[in-house]
């Protein structure tokens, strides 16, 4: 662990307590990490604006990746974003809303949006999306989009993403799942470990010195990237093929844990 420059982490079920705050003692970490010379990064599948009001101004300390790679912030400023063609995101809209039982979202830079019909599920939505518009019509929005989700009421979005979205939309565009009620949907490539590369390549980081902890499968790109890969203890199973290591679980604290080996080593 002594040729560590980089550790990256997920946000949900994996650095996030259950309960959706960060550990205690987080923070601290950062400033040890900073003053040996070891950056931190935010891998979420979150969008940038929520994850700028979760980290302040520790945001200047951070490369951040958001909505799982289509865009990328350093010390606070964006350095790359992914955005979805209008008319594409549009005939997602349609599919959704018309074809299937999930709940159409759009993931705008600024701000997401959603049918009004849906406000019952406000709460949930703000956990993730803090900046949240409820329109009467998705299908004639037309903004910078560099994301679109379906959220998942029943919480089966594994099986929807299986059965209905990447038959649909795998070949044209990166597909995943981002928790039990939600799938993603970027541009084709754009993926945690397509941003990592790009993160190496602008910090002169080679992924052989690059840590990175994850627990769903938009995690799995960016644990194969690097190479100390690890798992939580609560991952999702099936996740264990795509990480070297394991750590203990988020509630136990397992990134730090881990840290703390690459800070004493």
């Amino acid at each position: 662990m002594k040729n560590v420059k980089l550790i990256a982490s997920d946000m949900d079920h994996t650095l996030l307590m259950e309960n959706g705050k960060l550990p205690d003692g987080f923070f601290d970490y950062i400033d040890r990490l900073d003053e040996k010379g070891i950056r931190f990064v935010v891998a979420s599948g979150r969008p940038m604006y929520t994850l700028r009001n979760m980290f302040g101004d520790k945001m200047d300390k951070l490369v951040v990746i958001g909505d799982n790679g289509a865009a990328i912030s350093n010390c606070g400023e964006i350095i790359y974003k992914s955005l979805m063609d209008v008319e594409e995101y549009q005939k997602m809209i349609r599919f959704v809303e018309d074809e299937t039982d999930g709940v159409a979202v759009l993931c705008a830079l600024s701000g997401a949006y959603v049918l009004k019909k849906y406000e019952k599920y406000a709460k949930f939505f703000r956990a993730f999306l803090s900046n949240l518009t409820f329109v009467d019509d998705m299908r004639s929005l037309d903004v910078e989009a560099n994301k679109f989700t379906i959220f998942a009421p029943d919480g089966d979005a594994a099986v929807k993403y299986k059965e209905i979205y990447t038959p649909r939309f795998g070949d044209n565009f990166s597909v995943t799942v981002g928790g039990r009620e939600w799938i993603d949907i970027m541009n084709k490539g754009v993926d945690k470990g397509m941003a990592m590369r790009k993160i190496g390549e602008l910090l002169d980081v080679d992924t052989s010195e690059m840590m990175a902890f994850g627990d769903n499968f938009n995690d799995a790109e960016m644990l194969k990237t690097v190479y100390y890969s690890y798992i939580v203890a609560n991952a999702q199973p099936g996740m264990e093929k795509f990480a070297r290591f394991r750590a203990p679980s988020n509630e136990e604290r397992g990134v730090l844990q881990v840290m703390e080996q690459v800070l004493t080593s």
